[in-house]
């Protein structure tokens, strides 16, 4: 089993590795091919002094939960020194950010060494990965199943490449509407959305402020635990309840259809180790999913709020946009003020909804996602395959946005298999509970495992 983050800081506390090492490790894996359209700029002389620096501090006794490991961070957080471009043409000529994304400062604080911004669909507007301008990372994972090239998953696509590939102990990320849980699912790792309001956002690109969420991939769920406590300057309560105590919610209603074989296997067969455990996992019907398409008929809160930050630079320079990030932005054009306050109403009513659905639960579950990686080149070539994939993949994470909600996608296959993930989802300010019931099932699908 490759080590996590946790392994690797118990090390270096330990006088085991060293900072400069790993970091060197580090960037030999961000220099082979698998990671050629992993980073948008590498912060390689700036991530060694960080390294020697955590070493020298070490040794005069000082203790960082990081010690000079290496992070990436997603091309829409400010590094100080670099432009933040988010992946985009548009923003290619931005000045250097003059100081570091809360968040980004926060990792350093915690002693993190950081390797380089890495590749995204444009302005983070999809889940497939895909990005015309710097290239298309391919899904590192699934190459060893099958030599055609797969999606990453986005919109923190490079992000997961950098951690599953070695390059990096996690990823800093956002997820609007799954952009950390999606490339998790679909390359075997672990990602954790926070419930919004716990981790800043200061320091970013915007895609939707209403929905926007500062977060993290990571190799493990403990790990995801410890980089959330960073970011949200917190620490995480576990109760550490067996998972023979706990009530989790399936809904039957739209999360669960057109699941691909492999997907439908891997989530089935969860299911029932986690009933084997004792879990009360009840299926029953979710209303309140069916009124999604509705909520979201206008293009909902990313469309209305990615135009009125992009309409002026789009008014000049649309041109240089993806066209399909472009024609999704301005889908957001035909939304009046009144549209807007009325959705604001009808998310409001429907959390209420979702509220009660979820009475008497610990947390819900479902598959993150209903398919595995689709083959890349297909969906780089066809307008129509690529809206609907996007569409799939966006079904089942977004309800956790709009929720205002906390999850966590940790894998559920089994090693040789398609990756696949499970998400453990709750309303706002669950996250100690998502995270404690991730963990507890990690930790039963890693014993079955053996």
């Amino acid at each position: 089993m490759t080590p996590d983050l946790s392994d690797a800081a118990a090390r270096l506390a330990a006088g085991r590795a060293s900072a400069v090492d790993l970091l060197e490790h580090s960037l030999a894996m961000a220099d082979a091919e698998a990671n050629r359209y992993t980073f948008v700029r590498r912060f390689d002389d700036g991530a060694r002094a960080a390294a020697r620096q955590a070493d020298e501090a070490r040794r005069a006794g000082a203790r960082q939960p990081l010690a000079g490991l290496a992070i990436t961070v997603k091309d829409l957080f400010d590094v100080a020194g670099a432009p933040t471009t988010a992946a985009s043409r548009v923003l290619a000529d931005a000045p250097a950010a003059t100081q570091d994304a809360t968040a980004v400062a926060r990792l350093r604080a915690a002693g993190a060494t950081i390797l380089g911004h890495t590749n995204m669909t444009e302005f983070a507007f999809s889940g497939v990965g895909i990005n015309p301008h710097y290239g298309t990372p391919p899904n590192p994972v699934t190459a060893s199943l099958d030599p055609t090239p797969r999606i990453p998953g986005g919109s923190t696509s490079g992000g997961a490449v950098s951690v599953a590939t070695d390059a990096a102990w996690a990823a800093l990320g956002s997820d609007t509407g799954g952009s950390v849980r999606i490339p998790s699912a679909l390359q075997g790792l672990v990602g954790f959305k926070n419930t919004q309001r716990l981790t800043p956002l200061d320091g970013t690109v915007p895609l939707s402020t209403t929905l926007d969420t500062t977060c993290a991939i990571t190799r493990t769920v403990r790990d995801a635990i410890l980089v959330h406590e960073i970011l949200a300057q917190r620490r995480v309560t576990l109760s550490h309840t067996p998972l023979a105590a706990r009530r989790l919610a399936l809904p039957s209603t739209a999360m669960i259809d057109a699941l691909e074989p492999a997907v439908a296997q891997a989530f089935e067969r969860t299911v029932g180790r986690l009933r084997a455990a004792g879990a009360a996992v009840v299926e029953m019907p979710c209303a309140p999913l069916e009124q999604l398409s509705t909520l979201q008929a206008g293009g909902g809160f990313a469309a209305a709020e990615a135009w009125a930050w992009h309409r002026r630079m789009m008014s000049a320079r649309e041109g240089d946009y993806d066209p399909r990030v472009a024609v999704r932005i301005r889908r957001g054009a035909s939304m009046s003020a009144a549209d807007y306050l009325d959705l604001v109403r009808a998310r409001r009513a429907w959390i209420d909804a979702m509220g009660q659905w979820l009475h008497g639960f610990d947390a819900a579950i479902s598959p993150t996602l209903p398919v595995v990686a689709p083959p890349l080149q297909p969906l780089i070539e066809d307008d129509e395959r690529f809206f609907a994939t996007n569409a799939l993949l966006l079904r089942n994470p977004s309800v956790v946005n709009l929720l205002d909600g906390c999850a966590v996608s940790l894998p559920c296959h089994r090693t040789g298999d398609w990756p696949v993930g499970l998400m453990v989802w709750a309303p706002a300010l669950q996250d100690d509970a998502v995270l404690d019931i991730a963990l507890q099932i990690e930790d039963c699908l890693a014993a079955d495992a053996a």
